[in-house]
């Protein structure tokens, strides 16, 4: 069975930086894109960081480059998020899935879960 345990959100405030972390399991982590998703009140979830199998090659969604850092830990199954200068508009809940395609510099389309199952995802507010 697939799944994802999203960890590490919480009442930050403006300008803070918050780390997310991801356990995942159920399939062999090491062989798959991973991503980070994020879904704010009455809006799509949508993905907004995604690295490639082997860590090599990272996606992020324009609005966000330079706030954020995803990373991985292949032994430790382990997926994580960097954020960094917290918005309020950053308040959401965060979702880690595996995903398809594998990142590249050429592909400049959507990301997608691989798999279709999501955790319970971490809450992140940025409070003023």
């Amino acid at each position: 069975e697939v799944q994802f345990l999203e960890s590490g959100g919480g009442l930050v405030q403006l300008g803070e930086s918050l780390r997310l972390s991801c356990t995942a399991s159920g399939f062999v982590f090491g062989n798959y894109a991973m991503g980070w998703f994020r879904q704010a009140p009455g809006k799509e979830r949508e993905a907004i960081a995604c690295i490639g199998f082997t860590g090599e090659n990272t996606y992020y969604t324009d609005s966000l480059k330079g706030r954020l850092t995803i990373s991985r830990d292949n032994a430790k199954t382990m997926l994580y998020l960097e954020m960094t200068s917290l918005k309020s508009e950053d308040t959401a809940t965060y979702y880690c899935a595996a995903v398809t395609p594998e990142p590249s510099e050429y592909y400049h389309g959507k990301y997608f879960n691989m798999f279709g199952d999501w955790g319970q995802g971490t809450q992140v507010t940025v409070s003023s």
